[in-house]
This record gives C-alpha cells, sequence and structure tokens, in this order.
C-alpha cells in the first residue's frame, strides 16, 4: 500500500476515471471493527457499505476481503479516517496506522493507493444521531461504525472536488 497526499489521490483518480473508472472506499478504523463506505461512480457521493471485524489473527482475511471488494467495486484507493490531533499523539491514532501496517505487510494490497483525512468526532456525531433510535448496543456500534466511514469519505470528497472545481 502507498500513501498519498488527499489531493494527489483524487488527481490519480481522475485522470483514471478518463480511461476505466474507479472509487474510493472511506475507512473508520477501530479497535473491534472497521466500517466501509463506498464512492458513487462519480466520486460526489458516500454511500454505507458494510462492517469488517477487525483482529489481529485475521488480518490476512480482511485483505482478503478488500481485495474482492477492489475487483468487484472498481476500488483504486482508500481514504482512512485518522485522528488529528496536534497536541498530543492519540491511541487511536496508533490503532489506525498499525492497522495499516499489518495490512501492507500482507502483500496483498500492493500498488494500492490511500490516504489519511480527518475522523475527530464522526463517531460522537453518528452516535449522537441515532441514539433516539435505542438499537441494541450491537447493532448501534456496527451503524456508528458504517456511517462514521461515511462521514469521513463524504468530507473528503467535499474537499477535494471543491478544489477540482475551482
Amino acid at each position: 500500500m502507498l500513501y498519498v497526499k488527499p489531493l494527489h489521490l483524487f488527481q490519480n483518480l481522475v485522470k483514471s476515471n478518463a480511461s476505466q473508472g474507479g472509487r474510493l472506499l472511506g475507512l473508520d478504523v477501530g479497535v473491534k471493527y472497521v466500517g466501509l463506505a463506498i464512492s458513487d461512480l462519480d466520486n460526489k457521493i458516500a454511500s454505507p457499505l458494510s462492517v469488517l471485524v477487525r483482529k489481529k489473527t485475521n488480518i490476512d482475511l480482511v485483505a482478503h476481503d478488500f481485495q474482492s471488494l477492489i475487483s468487484e467495486l472498481s476500488l483504486v484507493g482508500f481514504v482512512v479516517g485518522y485522528p488529528f490531533d496536534r497536541q498530543r499523539l492519540a491511541p487511536d491514532a496508533t490503532q489506525v496506522k498499525l492497522f495499516i501496517d499489518d495490512l501492507s505487510e500482507t502483500g496483498k494490497l500492493d500498488g494500492l493507493k490511500f490516504t489519511f483525512w480527518d475522523e475527530r468526532f464522526t463517531s460522537k456525531n453518528v452516535e449522537l444521531l441515532i441514539k433516539p433510535l435505542s438499537l441494541h448496543p450491537v447493532l448501534a456500534k456496527t451503524v456508528v461504525d458504517k456511517f462514521a466511514a461515511v462521514q469521513i469519505l463524504q468530507a473528503y470528497l467535499d474537499y477535494v472536488n471543491k478544489k477540482e472545481n475551482r
């Protein structure tokens, strides 16, 4: 996996879209789950996709799942939620980096590009929105993870599309 700056990921996507098309996958990486969101074919709108269980012992399975999604959905890159905090290194940031490092070490996603996007407060925002629904805690957690991934990817898409249209 290859890290690229946020605008470079989108510029590469725009160049490749002219010939073959491609979409982005948003990731909300947590301790137990990874929420996934997918962009539309025009890379303007993010939609919830699914949640993967995250364990140290199943990283090869997660990488295989990503390989399947890449081919099925024409994915060309990942937008990974990252809790940027200039004051201190957040423990959540370490979890995200470890997950990306573990995925990279599998070798199954070589050549795939990814970027980080600020995810602060995405889960809290979703939790506040779904609280009145009184969902079962397990269901609520998966809904939060999926929709936090949507918020991460949508914020990224809004930013890069605005930059591209200037």
